[in-house]
């Protein structure tokens, strides 16, 4: 299946640069592209896309133009791309409706991976914006969209793959081959898992994946060292 884009942003170079970037990958596809707010409403009732990367802060949009493309369209999935922000402008956008947050000096590939995987459901935030955060000490529940309770935080589906492939001891490097993604990407995940669990390392991790049953503990008792 593919995951169907638009691109929403006022500035022309940038709307074409990311087009150019994402037109080579065969699992992608642009179904159009934004200029303003009423033109991308439209095009979202017209197409219902799995993904729409914009920059909420170029002309033509703001940040009310989140929840506004997010009404009744519980398949379409916000993908934010902007420059430098402060964490609390950061915030502020999540919890107006995005899912995922990017900034536009991010390399190709993290570009393409935050597309793909805000298309699949997850939440993606690239190493950057996380940083921001954490330099600026924001609370990271802020960070829990639309949860208003004392419900857990929800894990996506990625990132319990994530989760056992570490527990199973591999690599960042070979989780990113075995998941077909970048090392990159696989870092952003586990920094986005350990923020989620709230624990800082690796060992923190593999309890919460055997607690969970996502691996049997007899898979550390009776393996053979290394």
């Amino acid at each position: 299946m593919k995951v169907k884009a638009i691109i929403a942003d006022g500035n022309q170079l940038t709307r074409l640069g990311i087009n150019a970037i994402l037109q080579n990958y065969e699992d992608i596809e642009i179904i159009g592209e934004a200029v303003e707010q009423n033109q991308l409403l439209e095009m979202i009732d017209n197409f219902e896309p799995e993904v729409v990367v914009i920059d909420f802060l170029s002309p033509g949009y703001s940040i009310d133009t989140i929840p506004l493309l997010k009404s009744g369209k519980a398949k379409t999935r916000c993908l934010a791309i902007t420059t430098e922000q402060s964490g609390h402008t950061i915030v502020t956008a999540l919890r107006a409706g995005i899912d995922s947050y990017i900034k536009k000096d991010c390399d190709i590939q993290e570009i393409v991976d935050a597309v793909r995987e805000t298309g699949l459901g997850s939440k993606f935030f690239c190493g950057q914006i996380l940083d921001t955060i954490a330099k600026e000490q924001i609370d990271v529940e802020d960070l829990d969209l639309n949860q208003h309770s004392c419900e857990p935080v929800q894990l996506s589906m990625r990132e319990m793959e994530v989760i056992t492939l570490i527990a199973e001891g591999n690599t960042n490097t070979a989780i990113a081959d075995k998941l077909f993604l970048s090392a990159h990407t696989i870092t952003t995940h586990r920094k986005n898992i350990m923020q989620k669990l709230g624990v800082n390392n690796t060992a923190a991790i593999v309890m919460y994946a055997v607690k969970s049953g996502l691996v049997s503990p007899n898979k550390f008792l009776f393996s053979k060292p290394v």
